[in-house]
């Protein structure tokens, strides 16, 4: 009887639990299990900023089709659960991503994400935040908590704000030698937007590279889109160069790969004879490649590239067709590849350490800072023993430039003495730098009428909109490019910034010790200040916001941005070179105003000032022009803007993070190209906050100039107008590489290809290594890289018209 009682009890008891148990287990996450890599395949683990929008765009670029064997799950692991709408790309993803709900600061949750036995994780900012400090701040936290978990683990990471960099640095397991690496948003936007002030559409050329895009080609499409696809397709590869490659120079492997192989070779990774970590070398004169060279390619795919590693002289000499260009079987070139492919793979197993490597002299050359092109005529040499003022020799007595008024012709920051004879710090300590004693921000400031009275051209101007308080956007990202040390100093061109100066003040501790920039104290839609600042004299107008988008309507936040643009648009200027001509002072006006022989009118239409402007939401592309057709669903690298050069959205950065997973080297390259020779040394003597540091000029410092640089050249004029009359590209390119050692990358090509005559009033679009027999046309411009010269280059350079 008691046994029958106790089972009716307990029953009872069983019964009212069961509620409280169906309850318990329905309201289990199913995204709270552990990672079980079932398959065998490595797998990274992705965190931070994770929502729809992110995620689509990081799945689209890394899971890419034509990455070779990506073998790679994907695990994302966030506090929140997923929408709808991420469910359903989870879904359709299935087989290669993977979904955990958790905190990256609970050591639990990372043993459910197996972060130990991950090939890296990658940690995603919100580029829209409210606060980027804030935004860096807790992501360099979700860093700390990872590396104290597993401190061998690679760790990628996206920052909002370049002066965030130097808190990684007090991790004491952060080392990018062993592959962690920082993608800077601002550090590499302001890049960006720097080359493009000084070689027009760069910025766009090198966004695409590093993007993975299919391109698909269609008669119904405009000419000018399909050259521009075409190139949106070309991505940056890097592979092993087969023996016949050894003893060459860089110069004579790249013409057989493009000539040969349809490759673009752009660079080498280059091994010290004391065994230091490599370095990568940009177009580098003299050298030999030694064997087992890693090259840096421009391709439309990884399979591709393979040319090079199996291209065999002996076998392959005779072979027209690229496609053709197969595995042989040379006994020494198996020998050869096997013993490559066993250091390869003992490479993996241990930590990547040919990343992030310093881009030091005539390694990395690729700080290059893009070549002014209008330096038809040389100016006297920077150490001649005249006084020298704006950068060039005067004839003016010493006194006369020392009575500390302003005088016109001269902004205000250039209008004291300054005699580089007697100048021991033209460089900062890196050698990498032009730099400059600090000078206050009074010292620098002009109004209008000061500013009407300087004469400005050949200039960048800079339009930056942001209240008191908003978020440093870090303006020295913008300048340092412009003022690299592979650069002479008359060739650097004025900066210009107009904007409130309550802003600039919290900004120019990092500005005071680079040369040549003034401020207005003005609006940037006020037209009588655009005028001050002859903006259509300038060689790029630059319209920046710091003001941080509201949450009221985010499509909006790129208001004061292009209504500035269009502001300057429905211009129109008058002719300011005959009003210069007409002043009593005309020579030293002239002489101070930037190269004499450069004379050029103004554009009428402020629809012909070259201008680049920063957008926050890709969608705002459709109202910079008004004539384009451009739908409002189109991706922003196929909208006319972007494919023009004249409109840059941070956006297109979300692709570097799979890029550096994939090919660390890669980003270096990118890095050291856009930021004008940013180096390791470099960012710790930043990370102190004192800025940049002044150096004496010695043979090592000095020798840092020598490094690679973009330029861009007309085919309207000079030794290579010829090649504008109908020729074919390869003809350009193998004559350019011979003659100057300048390496084409692309063209800058009139979008009216019908003109026969150089027109400034029309756009041009970027084309990105165009195919061998592509038909040049006199009025393209041509991309180029081309070594660093001591005196002025024996090439002349033409005038680039926009």
């Amino acid at each position: 009887m008691f046994l029958i009682l106790f089972i009716l009890v307990g029953l009872a008891l069983f019964a009212s639990s069961i509620p409280e148990i169906i309850d318990l287990i329905g309201t289990r996450s199913k995204y709270g299990g552990c990672y079980k890599n079932e398959r065998g395949r490595r797998h990274i683990v992705v965190c931070g900023h994770i929502t729809y929008e992110s995620v689509s765009h990081f799945l689209k670029d890394f899971l890419h089709e034509d990455r070779e064997d990506v073998d790679v799950e994907v695990v994302f692991l966030h506090r929140a659960e997923p929408d709808l709408e991420f469910e359903g790309l989870l879904k359709r993803q299935h087989t290669r991503v993977k979904y955990f709900q958790g905190s990256l600061m609970n050591a639990m949750d990372l043993e459910r994400a197996k972060v130990h036995e991950a090939d890296a994780c990658l940690v995603l900012a919100n580029k829209y935040c409210p606060d980027p400090d804030a935004e860096d701040a807790a992501n360099i936290m979700r860093v700390i908590s990872i590396k104290n978990y597993s401190d061998d683990i690679r760790v990628i990471i996206q920052l909002m704000q370049y002066h965030n960099k130097a808190y990684l640095l007090n991790i004491p397991s952060w080392d990018w030698k062993q592959g962690d690496d920082v993608i800077c948003l601002a550090e590499l936007k302001l890049g960006f937007i720097a080359q493009s002030c000084l070689a027009p559409g760069f910025s766009t050329m090198m966004a695409n590279l590093f993007a993975m895009r299919s391109f698909k080609t269609s008669p119904d499409m405009a000419a000018w889109q399909n050259d521009y696809l075409q190139g949106t397709g070309c991505e940056m590869y890097t592979e092993t160069l087969s023996p016949t490659f050894t003893g060459m120079t860089f110069s004579q492997a790249s013409e057989l790969c493009f000539v040969k192989l349809k490759l673009l070779l752009l660079a080498i990774e280059v091994k010290p004879e004391d065994g230091g970590d490599p370095k990568i070398s940009i177009n580098p004169r003299r050298s030999k490649l030694p064997t087992n060279t890693v090259g840096f390619f421009i391709a439309q795919s990884a399979e591709e590239v393979k040319r090079a590693w199996f291209y065999c002289k002996a076998c392959h000499e005779d072979v027209k067709d690229e496609n053709l260009i197969k595995k042989c079987k040379c006994k020494h070139l198996m020998t050869f590849r096997k013993g490559v492919r066993a250091i390869q793979l003992v490479g993996k197993t241990m930590a990547n350490k040919t990343g992030a490597t310093p881009a030091t002299p005539f390694s990395a050359a690729l700080s290059k800072p893009l070549l002014n092109i209008k330096n038809s005529v040389m100016a006297k040499e920077e150490n001649g023993s005249k006084p020298v003022m704006n950068g060039r020799p005067t004839n003016k007595p010493a006194d006369q430039q020392k009575n500390g008024k302003m005088e016109v012709g001269i902004a205000d920051d250039q209008a004291k003495d300054f005699d580089f004879a007697k100048t021991e710090m033209k460089y900062d300590s890196t050698g990498m730098f032009h730099w400059t004693p600090a000078r206050s921000i009074e010292d620098c400031i002009l109004d209008r009428n000061q500013a009407a009275m300087t004469v400005l051209n050949g200039h960048v101007v800079v339009c930056l909109f942001a209240d008191p308080d908003s978020p440093l956007i870090g303006l020295r990202n913008l300048v340092m490019p412009l003022r690299a040390s592979n650069f002479h100093y008359h060739e650097l061109k004025h900066v210009v910034i107009v904007g409130a100066v309550d802003y600039l003040r919290r900004e120019w501790k990092t500005l005071q010790n680079l040369p040549k920039i003034s401020v207005l104290n003005g609006s940037p839609l006020s037209r009588a200040d655009l005028r001050a600042v002859n903006v259509n004299l300038c060689d790029m107008c630059v319209i920046l916001s710091a003001k941080v988008p509201s949450n009221d309507d985010p499509t909006l936040a790129d208001k004061e941005a292009i209504l500035a643009s269009l502001n300057i648009k429905a211009m129109t200027f008058g002719d300011i070179i005959t009003n210069i001509e007409s002043m009593g002072d005309s020579k030293d006006a002239l002489n101070n105003m930037g190269d004499t022989t450069v004379k050029r009118p103004g554009p009428i239409y402020g629809t012909n000032v070259p201008m680049i402007t920063e957008l926050v939401n890709d969608s705002n592309v459709q109202f910079l022009d008004q004539d384009d057709d451009d739908d409002p669903d189109t991706e922003l690298y196929l909208t006319q803007p972007f494919a023009c050069g004249t409109a840059f959205a941070v956006s297109v950065l979300d692709s570097l993070m799979s890029t550096t997973y994939f090919n660390q080297n890669a980003l270096t390259l990118i890095r050291s190209l856009i930021t004008g020779g940013a180096t390791p040394e470099l960012e710790i003597i930043l990370a102190e906050g004192a800025g940049l540091r002044g150096g004496y000029s010695t043979p090592d410092t000095l020798s840092h100039r020598d490094r690679c640089r973009v330029g861009q050249i007309s085919l309207s004029d000079g030794p290579l107008a010829t090649f504008g009359e109908g020729r074919k590209y390869q003809d350009l390119f193998v004559a350019s590489l011979r003659n100057y050692g300048m390496l084409c990358i692309g063209l800058y090509r009139l979008r009216d290809a019908a003109l026969t005559t150089v027109d400034a009033t029309s756009k041009r679009y970027v084309i990105t290594n165009p195919p061998f027999d592509f038909g040049l046309l006199p009025t393209d411009q041509v991309y180029v890289l081309l070594p660093f010269e001591r005196k002025q280059s024996r090439f002349s350079f033409s005038e680039t018209e926009v």
